[in-house]
């Protein structure tokens, strides 16, 4: 172990470090327009968006008045961060803050992988991932956000409190890392992270509360969503614009939705895959007997995996997440979910097809649009079932006939013993 870990540390830096360097010069490229990917502008929402909201919340108030402020009120940080390189532009600002934090998820990822127990796969699925999903990485606050549940999680196994504390933290930047909870293990280290996740979420709410009027906006924007053409739901209506559906997709509280008859209809049965998704979690942790070294990743993995598949929304940057969330489960050796991590990988590379090169074909729902979005969301699907069948077995099955084959065991053992001591 101790030459893999040298060997490792020296010439094997050299690939990942440049190649992680190669993508994201690329990527950087394309985010300052040198080259030009096609269909929508990945910037527009860096901008014309944040750059709005920057000079709202530059005025000592949220955006009240602007149905896409649909963000928990910790976002405002992300939003004014460029403000700390105030000789850059707002958008050139927000790419290099973006390209920092991609850097800080790699390094992380390194240093674990360089630890007993642990692996460099972490490092290549993160490098990986973010260059097939392409610029949209650095024209989103969500690596920032993705950054922080990289940390959360890594550092779960030192201290829960710290996992708990980032976890509490990035619930109010965009509520899903609070899911960073669900496999914590049984007893002390629960105790020890949720208390301080809903103390660090509950300081950190107050504080944004205090600070501007209008911190809770985003609840009533959020709540009107419908259901957005990328989404699972939206794969009826996709279908059934060829069977003489009268519906149509349009811009719709800041993205391209679905309207029409039964899209209300749809858009509830999201909400209660939702609901039976967080039941599945609830039962899951409820029968969970065995915690490996990986099972707080695999089990923060595996929700964000079921909230995901099952949202009315479906973004594409939702995939920026699941490619953390995947990289930190193969940082190590005893996770089990290579499978659903490669599968996610392989959606992630097709979204950059589905948005931004062929959405102008999603939106019109033609054979090349429905086959791309078809490939991306079956493969998430697979995934999610995937990932929740070997976390099941992992923890609950596997433990559960573990517990029966010891018992006749130890009492042959017994048997044996005492007829060898003449007792019978």
């Amino acid at each position: 172990m101790t030459g893999a870990v040298g060997k490792w540390s020296r010439s094997g830096l050299r690939l990942p470090v440049g190649l992680w360097a190669l993508t994201r010069v690329l990527l950087l490229l394309c985010v300052f327009k040198v080259v030009v990917i096609p269909g929508p502008d990945i910037t527009f929402d860096i901008e014309e968006i944040y750059q709005g909201w920057y000079e709202v919340l530059r005025t000592g108030t949220y955006p009240l008045d602007d149905v896409t402020w649909q963000y928990p009120p910790a976002a405002a940080f992300a939003i004014l961060s460029p403000a700390v390189l105030p000789f850059l532009g707002y958008s050139a600002a927000f790419f290099v803050l973006a390209l920092l934090c991609d850097a800080f998820v790699f390094g992380l990822l390194l240093h674990t992988g360089r630890r007993a127990g642990r692996s460099p796969r972490g490092a290549w699925i993160w490098i990986a991932g973010v260059a097939l999903f392409g610029p949209t990485t650095y024209a989103r606050y969500d690596v920032m956000v993705t950054a922080v549940a990289v940390a959360a999680l890594l550092a779960a196994s030192r201290s829960p409190r710290v996992l708990g504390a980032l976890a509490g933290f990035g619930a109010v930047l965009k509520v899903w890392p609070v899911l960073l909870l669900a496999g914590t293990p049984k007893g002390r280290a629960t105790f020890r992270s949720w208390p301080v996740a809903v103390g660090a979420a509950a300081a950190v709410l107050l504080f944004c509360v205090l600070w501007m009027p209008g911190a809770l906006a985003f609840l009533s924007f959020q709540r009107d969503r419908g259901t957005e053409v990328e989404s699972l739901g939206a794969m009826v209506f996709h279908v059934a614009r060829h069977f003489g559906w009268s519906g149509e997709a349009r811009m719709n509280f800041g993205s391209i939705e679905f309207l029409g008859p039964y899209v209300s209809t749809v858009s509830t049965a999201a909400m209660v895959l939702t609901f039976v998704a967080f039941g599945w979690l609830l039962l899951w942790r409820f029968k969970a007997r065995r915690f490996t070294s990986s099972t707080v990743a695999d089990a923060a993995f595996v929700a964000v995996l079921l909230f995901t598949t099952t949202s009315r929304v479906l973004s594409p940057q939702y995939m920026l997440w699941l490619v953390g969330l995947a990289a930190v489960c193969l940082a190590y050796r005893s996770s089990r979910m290579q499978r659903p991590v490669h599968l996610v990988v392989w959606a992630t590379a097709v979204t950059q097809f589905e948005f931004p090169v062929w959405f102008s074909h999603v939106t019109r729902s033609d054979p090349l649009g429905i086959a791309v979005l078809f490939t991306r969301n079956g493969l998430l699907i697979a995934a999610t079932v995937i990932a929740c069948r070997i976390l099941w077995q992992q923890t609950v099955t596997e433990p559960r006939i573990a517990a029966r084959a010891v018992v006749p065991a130890q009492a042959t053992h017994s048997d044996r013993a005492k007829a060898l001591s003449g007792s019978r």
